[in-house]
């Protein structure tokens, strides 16, 4: 499965990790994401994967 979140959309980016002589080396940015259960209007239930950072903000509604 991908790492996406479905709410907003992050997904793994990439840059560089570097050393204490600056040398770049490639690394993953992967998002911080957490599987939660949503109830809909009509009563059921979805399984989505939300980032942490969102999850906060919408706690409330969730």
């Amino acid at each position: 499965m991908a790492r996406i979140c479905d709410f907003s959309g992050k997904w793994t980016r990439s840059g560089n990790m570097r050393s204490h002589s600056m040398r770049a080396t490639k690394r993953a940015f992967k998002p911080n994401l957490i599987n939660k259960q949503v109830t809909l209007e009509d009563g059921s239930k979805l399984n989505v994967k939300i980032s942490s950072k969102i999850y906060k903000k919408l706690k409330g509604f969730i």
